[in-house]
């Protein structure tokens, strides 16, 4: 080959090889990043920390995705299924994420945390409960302290002289009240089953005691899901279905697309049934209807073994984990540091949301409360169909729906329950 034709080709091959590398070197590494806050304020306060955290990290970039509840669910599942989960995802902790941890999917945290110690101690303890398995931390707590009150509506309760009910008879007399001047007693989404989920743990714990469910749950000596408290739940929550206290069509109507939430805002009920994160989405949606909006604890029920203060939710809901198949998780890791960083904490707090943070500076009394019901509990009951593995969570989501629906007995519900724990809870 001609001595210059060959010094123009290696040049030439020189540049590209040089012009690939400077291309490679140019583009970004990109940390694909999922959860459930699709509502404006909280959308854009974690779209405020990818940008930080872009900002502090240059030759990064946050793909992030804020998918609606259910269907989060099921994308996440499919997702870990195909091996293909996004870097960082949010979770309810509990059954669900540790079949993920199990099959060895979720980032053990514990080394990150201890190499962080003033980003770990600014969480609440009790925050890494339902993220921490055999001594390990699988998630990190963000967005809020969630647990479910009965929401109702200041306006119509005044107008018909009702007061928040403690007691499941003054509940029973709300009802009957509500019923008689045509107004739904309460407003349900029941097609997600989650939110009729609420009221069958709550009952389960005011009948029978915190531990009754625990018992159920691990196996202990004597415990067991046909025990009594299960199956006069039920029957309460039929007792309330045959009172007509629900809405029109509750089983049907879908969650994710604020159907309980429209009843509410149209005056066609007064009351919800729901976890604290509602306040903050009705804010985002209906300012003016927020103003009507005040809250009181699940009531009391006759003869029960429950404690009054004892309350359903979880505190840290939802967790940030990072996936085995992330291929850079130090990053993963510093993205969730900055989603949960002073700026986005302060901003949740402005979202009505009480992340599980130390030393919060509370001037909203609406958060005080409920921080004030956090810490008085006497126990925090996490959602069944969080705490439960994913079969036996699906199907207690079934059988409630199905004693909503007045189709199935509470006797069998606790049977079909019970006969699953013995598979399942070995």
């Amino acid at each position: 080959m001609h001595k210059g034709l060959a010094r123009a080709l290696f040049a030439l091959g020189t540049s590209t090889v040089l012009g690939a590398t400077q291309l490679a070197a140019q583009e970004p590494k990109v940390i694909t990043s999922w959860d459930i806050q699709t509502t404006s304020s909280a959308s854009k306060l974690l779209g405020d920390a990818a940008a930080r955290f872009e900002k502090g990290n240059p030759g990064y970039k946050v793909d992030m995705a804020h998918i609606m509840n259910d269907a989060y669910k099921a994308k996440l599942k499919i997702a870990f299924g195909a091996n293909q989960p996004p870097c960082v995802f949010t979770s309810w902790g509990g059954g669900p994420l540790h079949e993920y941890i199990k099959a060895g999917q979720v980032v053990d945290l514990t080394p990150h945390l201890a190499g962080a110690p003033a980003y770990r101690d600014r969480f609440a303890k009790a925050g890494f409960k339902s993220v921490s398995f055999d001594g390990k931390v699988y998630g990190i707590p963000a967005e809020n302290t969630a647990v479910a009150v009965v929401y109702y509506n200041k306006e119509v309760f005044a107008k018909y002289k009702l007061t928040p009910p403690k007691t499941w008879d003054e509940l029973m007399n709300v009802v009957k009240v509500l019923k008689a001047n045509n107004v739904a007693p309460f407003a349900l989404a029941n097609k997600n089953k989650w939110p009729g989920s609420m009221y069958y743990v709550y009952l389960v714990d005011r009948i029978g005691g915190s531990d009754v469910f625990r018992k159920a749950a691990q196996r202990a000596p004597g415990g067991s899901f046909t025990d009594p408290a299960f199956v006069e739940a039920g029957k309460k929550i039929q007792e309330l279905v045959k009172a007509g206290a629900f809405a029109q069509g509750y089983n049907g109507l879908d969650y994710d697309i604020g159907a309980s939430r429209r009843l509410m805002y149209s005056g066609k009920a007064a009351m919800e049934l729901m976890g604290t994160w509602e306040a903050a989405t009705i804010r985002s949606e209906n300012p003016s209807f927020y103003e009507k909006l005040d809250f009181f604890p699940f009531p009391t029920v006759a003869g029960g073994k429950g404690d009054a203060t004892a309350l359903v939710g979880n505190v840290g809901d939802n967790f940030f984990s990072v996936s085995s198949a992330c291929k850079d998780p130090d990053a993963a890791f510093k993205l969730i540091q900055s989603l949960t960083d002073d700026p986005s904490i302060q901003a949740r707090l402005d979202d009505k949301r009480l992340p599980p943070v130390k030393g919060l500076k509370i001037t909203d009394p609406y958060l005080q409360r409920v921080l004030d019901l956090a810490t008085k509990a006497s126990s925090v009951q996490l959602w069944y169909d969080q705490e439960l593995p994913p079969k036996m969570a699906e199907l207690h989501k079934d059988t409630i729906q199905a004693v909503f629906g007045l189709s199935m007995t509470p006797e069998d519900a606790a049977k079909q329950m019970e006969a699953a724990a013995k598979t399942e809870l070995r």
